[in-house]
């Protein structure tokens, strides 16, 4: 595309994807699924795919779009079938192109199956490599789980006859070999399977319909066709849905398994009416901003969120610290999530194009603004300038989240560490960049303690620079592009010494005295 890309929301980190698989005899599986990949456009607006098995074939369509351009009704008509998956896509390995949409498919000794990832993987390269696969013949991470598996039912097909598991079988010997964040939702003719990674960075629940069953990335998705909340599927768990019923296979090793869920599933990625970790996210993060009131307070008239992931911390903002909340932006929910801007200036007019101010409730009064986080920075720094244009007195910059400093190589897209403006700026100096009166980021204990399942098992390596899975060094190159401002960071942490966890052929390197 000649003219520059814009993400208009791009101070907030960027998801992969949604996924679903049902299985639900008698029932319109693919209405069901378009249904609930509606409920999980959230998490990715670039493609949409649906795969749907009458018993004997599986029949894909999928499309570069939202849910609701790629599907109609005479589309869903022809997808007939007893079990399907679906995906809603955001790229964050592999081009955004209708090739890398998914499901994916493959056809192999007589087997047909689909597959649907959200996640990233880690040790793509070096998985490609060991298979003996040519740079360029895949063109993601889901596309070479997809091959490995077909090449591990072709590679048995000669030597057992068919009982309808070759689809699990091949999954128990290429899973371990998997590293990074996956959650998987797949099928053959005759069965879908969910799996997630033995970390859990991506969430995967199991609900039950009157005649079937619904796997799905969140709980909305189980709501929106009536399915009942049955559990999260574990991390390192292999959950096999046919016409016997749904059993568990647990294809890692038990030394592997260890449960870290995205903080930012909590924080911004997940829909406020999600479950997760049986905890409800909207009220998760209302107590995010009671702890925002409590840690730093602020003397003003209003508190006002940041729409929409904003707006249940200022709400609890507003509870704890007895300052009246109000509503002082307008979100324009009909963009969408690009917006093509040849030069700066358009760039900018395009961040009015997303939020326009109330002067009225704006004009004259001391300002709390509460939002989730800050990426780059670019779209906070409009808003502050349109916020001072209304007529704000002051502007008092509260974020429920601590300051994001650190890629994420398991299925967030956040680009490279330099383009991070907590990678390079103190919190005084984004304080002079934003032009906001006073900023403070929520602690990351405060954080945790708000999710109400402190214990639960957490990554926050964007936050900390401590990543669980090891990062290969070829991918931990992006993390070392740290200009020279990096060494004198402030943090609201106290953790004292962390590393970033690199190869065994590579040392071990201090980051930075977290104060």
């Amino acid at each position: 595309m000649a003219a520059e890309q814009t993400q208009l929301d791009d101070d907030t980190p960027r998801e992969a994807c949604g996924v679903v698989g049902i299985y639900a005899p008698g029932k319109a599986v693919a209405h069901l699924s378009y249904l609930c990949l509606y409920a999980l456009q959230h998490r990715g607006q670039e493609s949409a795919g649906i795969a749907t098995s009458d018993g004997e074939m599986i029949t894909v369509v999928k499309d570069m779009g939202l849910v609701s351009n790629v599907f109609n009704d005479r589309i869903l008509a022809g997808l007939d079938g007893h079990l399907g998956i679906g995906q809603t896509r955001y790229s964050t390995t592999g081009s955004s192109s209708w090739r890398n949409a998914q499901p994916v498919y493959r056809g192999v000794a007589k087997r047909e199956f689909a597959l649907g990832h959200n996640g990233n993987l880690t040790n793509t390269e070096t998985l490609a490599k060991e298979a003996g696969m040519l740079p360029g013949t895949i063109t993601s991470d889901s596309d070479l789980v997809a091959e490995l598996v077909a090449k591990e039912i072709e590679l048995k097909a000669d030597h057992s006859s068919s009982d309808g598991r070759e689809l699990e079988r091949a999954l128990s010997e290429v899973l371990p070999s998997l590293e990074g964040a996956f959650s998987f939702v797949l099928m053959d003719e005759a069965n879908i399977i969910g799996i997630r990674d033995p970390n859990g960075f991506r969430p995967l629940c199991l609900g039950k319909l009157d005649e079937g069953w619904v796997i799905a990335s969140e709980t909305p998705a189980l709501d929106i066709v009536g399915a009942h909340f049955v559990r999260e599927i574990e991390p390192g768990e292999m959950v096999v849905i046919s016409a016997t019923g749904v059993r568990s296979i647990y294809p890692f090793s038990p030394e592997r398994v260890d449960p870290k869920l995205c903080i930012f599933e909590f924080v911004y990625f997940a829909r406020p009416d999600s479950q997760l970790y049986a905890q409800n996210v909207h009220h998760a993060r209302v107590r995010m901003g009671e702890q925002l009131a409590s840690q730093a307070p602020a003397e003003a008239d209003l508190v006002m969120g940041v729409p929409e992931s904003g707006i249940p911390a200022a709400e609890g903002y507003a509870r704890k610290s007895g300052i009246p909340y109000a509503q002082g932006l307008v979100k324009n929910r009909y963009i969408g999530r690009t917006f093509i801007a040849p030069n700066q200036e358009l760039r900018s007019l395009g961040v009015r194009m997303k939020l326009n101010p109330l002067r009225d409730t704006i004009e004259g009064n001391r300002l709390v603004v509460v939002d989730d986080s800050i990426v780059r920075g670019t779209t906070t720094r409009a808003m502050v300038r349109m916020l001072r244009e209304a007529g704000a007195e002051e502007i008092h910059m509260r974020i429920s989240s601590p300051p994001y400093r650190w890629p994420c190589f398991y299925g967030m897209d956040t680009g490279s560490k330099s383009e991070l403006l907590a990678s390079n700026l103190t919190v005084q100096e984004i304080e002079e960049y934003l032009d906001v009166d006073s900023l403070s980021y929520l602690t990351l204990d405060r954080l945790m303690e708000a999710t109400g399942a402190t214990n639960a098992g957490f990554c926050a390596a964007c936050l900390t620079g401590v990543y669980p899975v090891q990062i290969p060094e070829n991918l931990s190159k992006e993390i070392l592009e740290i200009k020279s401002s990096q060494s004198e960071i402030e943090t609201p942490l106290h953790a004292g010494k962390e590393q970033i966890l690199f190869p065994d052929n590579t040392t071990n390197r201090d980051i930075r005295e977290l104060s």
